[in-house]
């Protein structure tokens, strides 16, 4: 069993995993027998920058990094913070390879047997405790779960055991004696806006999170469930706005939006009730469900069909999508933490962890 077998790189299929060798290569014959004469391409020259800043010359004009990317922000961000992983990923297993390999040299075992018998302590066993956990957390539906999803699932957390465990050895390792990085962590830096819509918490509040959000998105639900964590954990200290990108393929989310907003005409604190509720029931964001949703959030429901009904709040919810165009949103959902994106349905710890820099290095 290889250290990479341990899960501290991420696996990437290649061309020719997909395809295999052979069928890459025939692949690439007929694309070249088909396509026959070269098509003519624009002629480029490369070069040394002549001035920081600028990426290109396009006659006269002068194209800097900001006009290339365009609102392309968060693809190409998402892109370095993809390359920064799998750096992180490369330094975690070195790490494992030369300390834990200098230990297991003195003991005169391979790496491997080292891991395994001093380290991982043999086969690890999964509770069901511990696997129900999992499948309730994940929301994976029981009806879905046949018996080679279910070993997949107690593989996983096998697997995950073992890194856990190898990771807390390294920990101790490298307590003394911390591991000098020379890359950085990437950030993206967004002046966003908070907008009118519903708001938690104060607006003097050291961390401003603004979360753009679809009601019947499946990871916007896992995201709702970190935002309620957020608020428990930071309380007065986070300012939390909530802003509406309802995605075209999800027919029942912008009727959700729009009567989200309507609860939140009422009172903010009914609005972020009628919220849970929303996020934990969206199979059922028919009108008759969202009515039931507001009432249950406090909401008086003669003013809730009104508003509704006149659908006060149409446009509110289109400024909402169309800013998060602008800004670069194309997913849901996506949150700035202090203007640092941070995109999908992370866990709380990856939030904590860019709070906990940013007040540091505010300091």
């Amino acid at each position: 069993m290889s250290v990479g077998n341990f899960g501290f790189r991420k696996k990437y299929l290649s061309f020719t995993v997909v395809l295999g060798s052979a069928s890459a290569l025939t692949f690439v014959m007929m694309v070249a027998a088909c396509t026959g004469q070269a098509k003519a391409k624009p002629s480029f020259v490369h070069k040394d920058a002549p001035k920081p800043g600028l990426v290109a010359k396009i006659g006269d004009e002068e194209i800097t990094e900001e006009d290339l990317i365009g609102s392309d922000k968060i693809d190409f961000f998402d892109l370095k913070k993809r390359e920064y992983e799998l750096r992180m990923d490369r330094l975690n297993k070195l790490l494992v390879e030369k300390l834990v390999g200098a230990e297991a040299k003195k003991s005169g075992m391979s790496l491997d047997d080292y891991l395994n018998k001093k380290i991982i302590g043999g086969e690890i066993k999964i509770s069901d405790d511990k696997y129900k956990k999992f499948v309730a957390e994940k929301h994976i539906p029981e009806s879905q779960i046949n018996p080679q999803i279910k070993e997949r699932i107690y593989s996983y957390l096998q697997t995950s055991e073992k890194q856990d465990r190898i990771n807390a050895h390294v920990a101790k390792l490298t307590q003394g004696k911390p591991v000098e990085v020379y890359f950085n962590k990437p950030k993206m830096q967004v002046s966003v806006e908070v907008g009118s819509g519903p708001v938690y918490g104060k607006k003097d509040a050291p961390i401003t999170v603004i979360e753009f959000s679809d009601f019947q998105c499946p990871f916007c639900s896992r995201g709702a469930e970190t935002v309620t964590e957020l608020k428990k954990k930071y309380g007065n200290r986070m300012r939390l706005a909530f802003r509406n990108f309802p995605l075209p393929m999800h027919q029942d989310a912008r009727p959700a939006a729009e009567a989200s907003l309507c609860v939140n005409d009422q009172s903010s604190d009914k609005f972020w009730k009628f919220h849970d509720l929303a996020f934990k029931n969206q199979s059922k964001l028919d009108k008759a469900s969202l009515q039931k949703y507001a009432k249950e959030a406090g909401a008086d429901l003669k003013k809730f069909d009104d508003c509704v009904a006149s659908k006060k709040f149409a446009d509110a919810v289109q400024k909402d999508l169309e800013y998060g165009e602008k800004i670069g949103v194309k997913s849901t959902p996506t949150f700035f933490v202090n203007g640092q994106l941070v995109s999908g349905a992370v866990p709380i710890e990856s939030f904590a962890e860019m709070i906990e820099e940013d007040m540091n290095e505010k300091k």
